[in-house]
């Protein structure tokens, strides 16, 4: 077991990280605690890691540790790009300070961007996820990765896209999958393990050809793009309009009697470029209790 302690260089939430994994029922943390344990998958061998936040927001640092001296330095690079600890936060803070959204920002500083653990994870997450409450999409999320993943020592990681691949339609209908969920996810993977949806190479382009290659596919749209290039990608300028969430933490903010037009959504976004996600991840959080 190693163990390496880390200083951010801006201010980070930590505890929204572990408020918004906690969503999920099949990670493994401990808010009281502050620690998360990230199901990591390198060259087929999981790995788990733990990563406890040690400091507080104004001035965060952290403790990783994990099992496996030989894949140490690979597992560090991708929890560091995992909790995005390169980006200057206190930057994206002082931006919207001078914005619509000035008091909101003020309300919750050193919102990051809570990326899922894997690409893979993420696309079969929001895929799942789309068009449901979020009650039961994560009812279906948890009911997929315990039919069809792994558990090891108390962390579920999910299937491989193999696996997925080779299973039944009828294997998700039976978990309430409607039948064509059961399609979407079951056919994604077959383009993954076929070699015409490649993630990781995908991950590298622009958000402009990322929307074009991933509404292709049967069953994504632009709400689930969107969500895979914040969430699996972390990307930095993404502002999915057409998400309820958003909308009803706008009408709350901007104290409006009904839900916002795209038009106001556009014009009141054009000050929060470049960084639509963190106004997106901040709004959701504003109405999250």
């Amino acid at each position: 077991m190693w163990k390496e302690k880390f200083k951010a260089n801006t201010f980070y939430d930590f505890d929204y990280t572990l408020l918004r994994w906690a969503f999920d029922p099949l990670t493994r943390l401990n808010r009281e605690e502050r620690w998360v344990d990230v199901p990591v998958k390198l060259g087929g061998n999981h790995h788990i890691v733990r990563v406890q936040g040690l400091g507080t927001t104004a001035d965060p640092s952290f403790e990783v540790s994990s099992d496996s001296e030989e894949d140490k330095k690979a597992l560090l690079s991708h929890i560091s790009d995992l909790f995005q600890w390169n980006i200057d936060i206190e930057k994206v803070h002082h931006h919207f300070l001078d914005t619509n959204l000035k008091t909101m920002f003020q309300a919750h500083p050193g919102t990051p961007i809570v990326k899922d653990f894997h690409l893979y994870d993420c696309l079969m997450k929001v895929i799942i996820h789309q068009q449901l409450n979020m009650k039961f999409a994560y009812t279906l999320s948890t009911r997929f990765v315990e039919t069809l993943g792994t558990k090891k020592d108390g962390v579920w990681f999910y299937p491989d896209p193999e696996t997925v691949a080779d299973t039944p339609y009828e294997t998700l209908r039976e978990l309430q999958f409607s039948q064509r969920k059961a399609e979407y996810v079951i056919d994604t993977s077959r383009l993954i393990v076929d070699g015409k949806l490649h993630l990781e190479a995908l991950a590298n382009e622009s958000d402009e050809e990322i929307m074009k290659q991933l509404v292709k596919v049967r069953g994504i749209g632009p709400w689930t793009a969107e969500n895979w290039m914040m969430f699996g990608v972390g990307r930095p300028n993404l502002f999915p309009k057409a998400d309820i969430g958003i909308q009803n933490a706008l009408k709350f903010y901007f104290d409006l009697e009904t839900k916002p037009t795209y038009e106001q959504m556009e014009q009141w976004s054009k000050e929060w470029e470049p960084y639509l996600s963190y106004a997106s991840l901040t709004l959701w959080r504003s109405i999250e209790g």
